[in-house]
């Protein structure tokens, strides 16, 4: 297929409403011998003279005549497409659907605000919340899904990222708790207890061991689950202790050791580093103004001036 030179159009264009070389020179800031130069590769082109002498000026011939309303249109149609994209986004209108990668704990204590606010401003907008089984980025490259949230531990170089809050682990146990009576939550005490490990991969040890280990201490875990919600729930109804991101326990328990659900919050006794929860997208979806608009609904959700945070 011949390569076709977009500036071409651009000039037949002025061309046939100048009607004139020097006017149309003037318009592209061209010069009249190069304008000349351009009208000669026109009607190579088109195979057609396009512009004839008549007195001392230039009339279309009947093709050029039959290709000016179409010539015209197909180079605002070009010029509209390699403009910046300034019409504001509606999201009443967006009708679109949303891919969102997160573990369970995001999943079940933030898609109920998040689904509420997104159907507040765009009614036609679906979610769709995918399993996170694995930190592969394959899918966001292959665009299955759109937007993963949680810890990141390694980024792939392409990757764009914003900090949504940070966060730390605390201890969970039901209420009346033997180890949330009388002298305290120590070291020693606490890793007394029966734990109930919250892990994807069943792994069983973390930064709370490390810190315990230093102290010489260790804990004794009796039961592996695959997420927060379900360490809780044994937490709730037995005499297990369970280690988990605040932001699972809601507005009362994160800010209180008041008692909710029949669970009770405890500060740890020793040392774990802050969680940083962040979103990952692909830079293909940078200047999306819709997946824009889905970014700033997560922050404005996540950053909110909410206790948990």
């Amino acid at each position: 297929m011949q390569n076709v030179d977009l500036n071409l159009l651009v000039a037949l264009d002025v061309l046939l409403a100048e009607g004139s070389v020097t006017g149309a020179a003037r318009r592209l800031g061209l010069s009249a011998s190069a304008m000349s130069r351009t009208l000669a590769r026109l009607r190579a082109a088109t195979g057609d003279p396009l512009l004839v002498r008549a007195g001392r000026g230039l009339v279309p011939t009947p093709h050029a005549a039959s290709l000016r309303d179409r010539v015209h249109a197909l180079t605002r149609e070009v010029q509209a497409t390699l403009r910046p994209r300034s019409d504001p986004l509606d999201p009443g209108a967006l009708e679109r659907t949303f891919t969102i990668r997160a573990s369970e704990a995001f999943i079940q204590f933030f898609s109920m605000p998040l689904c509420a606010a997104i159907a507040e401003a765009s009614p036609r907008v679906c979610l769709r919340f995918a399993p996170k089984p694995n930190k592969d980025v394959a899918p966001l490259r292959e665009g299955l899904i759109d937007l993963e949230i949680g810890v990141i531990k390694s980024l792939a170089p392409e990757m764009r990222t914003q900090l949504l809050f940070r966060d730390r682990f605390v201890g969970v146990a039901r209420a009346g708790h033997p180890l949330l009576t009388g002298r305290g939550v120590t070291a020693r005490r606490y890793a007394a207890c029966r734990h109930v490990v919250a892990s994807r991969k069943a792994h069983v040890t973390g930064p709370v061991d490390d810190a315990l280990e230093a102290l010489g201490l260790r804990r004794t875990i009796s039961v592996v689950v695959p997420a927060h919600a379900d360490a809780m729930r044994l937490a709730r109804h037995s005499d297990l202790v369970a280690l988990v991101p605040s932001f699972c326990l809601g507005h009362g328990l994160a800010d209180s050791p008041a008692t909710t659900a029949g669970l009770q919050r405890f500060e740890l006794p020793v040392q774990t580093p802050e969680i940083s929860i962040s979103a990952m997208w692909h830079p293909r979806m940078d200047a999306d103004p819709a997946h824009r608009w889905l970014r700033q609904m997560v922050v404005s959700l996540c950053q909110a001036d909410h206790p948990i945070f």
